[in-house]
């Protein structure tokens, strides 16, 4: 207790100055005769009436309030205290403040009179709803610590009120608060604020909130890891974590390993690396997560950082120290070396995981078909889409898309359209983007039919055309020279609501001009462009 009580007081150096009406008033103590008659009378046991009768004439004010409960602070006298505080709070004239509240709950809390102490933290929280200084009341808890002689305990039932009453943002501005002051929070009271803010959709702050807890080196329990699990099956993001563990260790991860790398991982990704890094080593040292996934997640952060060397001198340490390497690693440097146009290194990390025995997984796949098609290694890309649906994988929309554009920037748009067949059987979901790039490789080779019967095909699985589908058929149709086919999808565009792109506008231009139709060609921009403007 004693080692608590210099924490306040030093905290208290760091307090702004509060409101006149939060400070100490005991410096001009009521006068002694008038308390010890008013404390006497609620020992004696004096009911409400016989008290307002005796006490009719006098005036209550924020002193003598004060110098009453201080009276009666002690334990043994702490039901007393509040009854002088009730019976207080009913006299005409006289509203309590934030400072008598304060004292009132630090006397209750220290008689271990919970309910009755929440009760009034419950009361003061609502007076002060939408009070621009939101920490008031922890600031007059804070000041009023040592003339009453309190337990910490009073700042744990303060935060787990503000989560009863799903004030969960205050409350946690208030956990930050107490703790740029050095005082520390119980884990229950933590999860407590967790349970809620879990509960209300927040997930974002509930794994603010355990970093927060973790940085300031206290630990999660069960029930801790619990919530977070709860959190992340909400999220959808349980199978994701847990399969990325599984890819890392060999084997299935305790919750409490998925629930620690997630939020090492969420920091990672959002860029603060630097951050993510330290938690990790203090996770470490905790046990909180094992050596293996620690080393592979630092290399995911030497490699989000763009420093692949680094990267590469930590897998090594990694592999020195006796830890196998995992297909999680080595699909990070294929990410990296593909992104930066590295194909025949990315290849060859491929080639070390088979030779290795390790298993690569779908965006390992992603990656090669993305980054060879970019580099124009289209044969390549394919070949790894082949390996991948071989390896019952199925491709990225984005990776997928990308292919089929080289292919039908070569003219194998027949190639890229078989591949699409049998993905399609497979349960892929194809967008209007990969449709779009399919009937404009056959518009390219003058093949209307079979854009046609793609642009049918996304009619039936109720995949609505859009600008790029139907500015390609446009495209293809004036190609053939078939212009009033060209119309006939340029007014079920523009009957669907569907903005013409001015390549649109262009291509039909071109096609009047060119078959002698200059009025119609000269009317079409005035009509139909400028009512676009």
């Amino acid at each position: 207790m004693g080692f608590f009580l210099r924490r306040i007081t030093q905290s208290l150096i760091l307090l702004k100055p509060i409101n006149q009406r939060t400070q100490l008033i005991h410096t001009h103590s009521a006068p002694n005769n008038v308390v010890r008659a008013i404390c006497d009378s609620f020992r004696t046991g004096w009911n409400w009436d016989a008290l307002t009768s005796r006490f009719d004439s006098l005036k209550l004010d924020g002193k003598l309030v004060e110098s009453v409960l201080l009276e009666l602070k002690e334990p043994v006298d702490a039901k007393r205290a509040l009854g002088f505080f009730h019976w207080a709070s009913n006299r005409k004239g006289f509203d309590h403040g934030v400072w008598s509240y304060s004292i009132a709950i630090h006397i209750l809390v220290r008689a271990k009179m919970v309910m009755d102490a929440r009760a009034l933290i419950e009361s003061v929280l609502k007076k002060n709803v939408g009070n621009e200084l939101k920490f008031s009341v922890v600031d007059s808890l804070l000041s009023s610590y040592e003339v009453t002689a309190s337990n910490p305990f009073v700042f744990d039932l303060l935060v787990q009120t503000y989560a009863k009453m799903r004030m969960f943002e205050t409350g946690f501005d208030v956990c930050c608060y107490l703790r740029e002051r050095g005082l520390p929070l119980s884990l229950t009271s933590y999860n407590s604020l967790l349970r809620v803010v879990q509960r209300s959709d927040r997930n974002g702050l509930v794994w603010k909130i355990y970093e927060h807890i973790v940085e300031r080196r206290s630990y999660p329990n069960d029930e801790t890891v619990r919530i977070l699990i709860d959190a992340l099956c909400k999220e959808g993001e349980l199978r994701k974590y847990a399969d990325m563990l599984e890819r890392i260790h060999g084997k299935k991860c305790s919750p409490s390993v998925i629930v620690n790398a997630s939020l090492v991982f969420r920091i990672l990704e959002e860029g603060r690396v630097e951050e993510g890094v330290v938690l990790l080593k203090r996770m470490l040292q905790k046990n909180m997560v094992l050596d293996t996934i620690a080393y592979s997640l630092i290399v995911h952060a030497k490699v989000k950082l763009g420093n692949l060397s680094s990267a590469q001198q930590v897998y090594e340490e990694m592999l020195k120290r006796g830890f196998r390497a995992n297909s999680f690693v080595y699909t990070l440097f294929i990410e990296a070396y593909c992104k930066a146009g590295r194909i025949d290194e990315a290849q060859s990390m491929m080639n070390e995981m088979g030779n290795l025995d390790l298993k690569p997984y779908a965006e390992s796949y992603n990656f090669l078909i993305e980054g060879c098609a970019k580099a124009g290694r289209v044969e390549e890309s394919a070949s790894y889409l082949k390996q991948m649906v071989e390896s019952r994988f199925i491709p990225s929309l984005g990776a997928f898309n990308e292919m089929v554009g080289k292919l039908c920037e070569i003219g194998d748009v027949d190639q890229a359209n078989v591949m699409l067949t049998i993905l399609l059987d497979k349960g892929f979901l194809p967008n209007d983007i990969t449709y779009s790039l399919l009937i404009d490789g056959y518009a390219r080779k003058g093949e209307n039919d079979e854009a046609l019967k793609l642009y049918y095909e996304m009619e039936s699985r109720s995949l609505p055309p859009g600008i790029l589908v139907f500015t390609s058929l446009i495209k293809s149709f004036c190609q053939c020279g078939k212009l009033e086919e060209a119309k006939k999808y340029f007014r079920i565009m523009k009957d669907r609501s569907i903005a013409p792109s001015l390549s649109t506008y262009e291509t039909l231009i071109a096609n009047h001009f060119e078959q002698g139709n200059t009025e119609k060609a000269d009317c079409l921009p005035c009509n139909e462009m400028v009512l676009q403007d």
